[in-house]
């Protein structure tokens, strides 16, 4: 494995607790399967040490398996470096300074321009680390956002929407595996059937769903039954 990466060194560093200050999480919108797109990363905060509130100074990402072409933005930051694995495929994306912020004054946004794997209807876990640290460098906090949906004792990790290829008006699908969550896919469709059964993020259309004869509220997708959906 290659690696390259320039990462500020500080004196002291401290593991930050559950429920931290700093939220990592994507802010631009779900990519399209096999579709080049930038994912924005958002930094909400920095970290706290104690009634200390610091300042990113370095923030790196795990790139999943099956993401290509990745290319990042400087974003705000004096350096990008990339961690490589044998094939030379990116692996991780690391973004840092050298001199903190006197205080935790600013939002970051990371932005990485990648194609995505061909995985509709999935979501993508990105694992994120960051460090903070005092202007002159002598107190570091870590914190690392890698834990999965659902997890009470891990931060979570920042978690990437993959929607199919689609067109203008109707497309049609089958999954091999049920979709219980519709508003993650679906958010962006006019409405969804499958059988008798719609779904629609709209309120408007959701009654009128429910007040036309014959159908009902679909509430999820059954597995490898044909489901049809309008964008």
């Amino acid at each position: 494995m290659r690696f390259h990466r320039s990462m500020p060194l500080v004196a002291a560093t401290v593991l930050v607790p559950l429920l931290a200050e700093a939220h990592v999480s994507i802010k631009s919108q779900p990519s399209t399967a096999l579709a080049t797109d930038v994912v924005v990363f958002g930094v909400g905060h920095g970290c706290e040490d104690g009634e200390t509130k610091l300042d990113t100074t370095s923030v790196t990402i795990e790139i999943p398996e099956g993401v290509t072409s990745v290319r990042p933005e400087l974003s705000g930051f004096d350096t990008v470096g990339l961690e490589t694995n044998s094939a030379g495929a990116v692996v991780a994306v690391t973004w840092s300074k050298e001199t903190a912020l006197p205080d935790d004054i600013a939002y970051y946004e990371l932005r990485l321009r990648m194609k995505a794997p061909d995985a509709p209807f999935t979501r993508l876990k990105f694992p994120t680390y960051q460090q903070c640290s005092s202007p002159d460098g002598s107190v570091g906090v870590t914190t690392e956002w890698v834990g999965d949906e659902g997890d009470t004792d891990v931060e979570p990790a920042p978690m990437l929407t993959i929607l199919p290829a689609h067109l203008p008006g109707w497309n049609k699908y089958t999954v091999e595996k049920k979709i219980d969550e519709l508003e993650l896919f679906f958010s962006g469709a006019q409405i969804v059937w499958q059988g008798e059964s719609a779904y629609s993020s709209n309120p408007t259309t959701t009654e009128l769903i429910a007040g036309t004869d014959g159908a009902s509220t679909l509430e999820r997708i059954k597995a490898d039954q044909v489901f049809w959906v309008k964008f």
